[in-house]
């Protein structure tokens, strides 16, 4: 019988044991449940910050694209402008070498009627030049105008 009390009590401990087992069992399962969720948990947060990331870098790009469309829109009025500045400077350095050249012609015509009044001949040699003469007009050898006459001229 003691073989019968000793096999009782041998299944007792293995009984235990496998309810220890059971437990341990139970409790790796419960581990490996709540590890999961909180990978899961994880994985989501992970995936929303990667999403928030991707909506914060889609509206930079945004912002810049029209940023840049609005340099560009500024750099072509600019651009424009130079030209139109550039068109306009030109035509004022061609009209103040025109003025340059009529206030030379007219301060000739005053030199010609100054030599006119003190001697009798009114006539200006070739070789004399003005110095503002840019256009070469002394070398055209025309007799000065008088000055009053061609007023006087205007006037009938």
């Amino acid at each position: 019988m003691s073989s019968g009390t000793s096999s009782g009590s041998s299944q007792g401990t293995r009984s235990s044991r496998s309810e220890d087992d059971l437990n341990l069992q139970a409790q790796m399962e419960k581990k490996r449940k709540r590890r999961k969720e909180s990978n899961r948990e994880s994985a989501r947060r992970s995936r929303m910050r990667k999403q928030q990331h991707l909506d914060e870098l889609t509206s930079q790009v945004n912002q810049l694209k029209n940023q840049n469309q609005q340099l560009s829109m500024a750099l072509s009025l600019t651009t424009q402008n130079l030209v139109a500045v550039q068109a306009q400077n030109s035509v004022l350095q061609t009209q103040e070498l025109e003025l340059q050249s009529r206030l030379c012609a007219l301060t000739d015509i005053l030199m010609c009627m100054n030599n006119t009044s003190a001697t009798p001949t009114p006539t200006i040699p070739a070789t004399t030049t003005s110095a503002c003469d840019i256009f070469g007009a002394s070398s055209w050898n025309q007799p000065p105008i008088d000055l009053y006459q061609y007023q006087a001229e205007l006037s009938c």
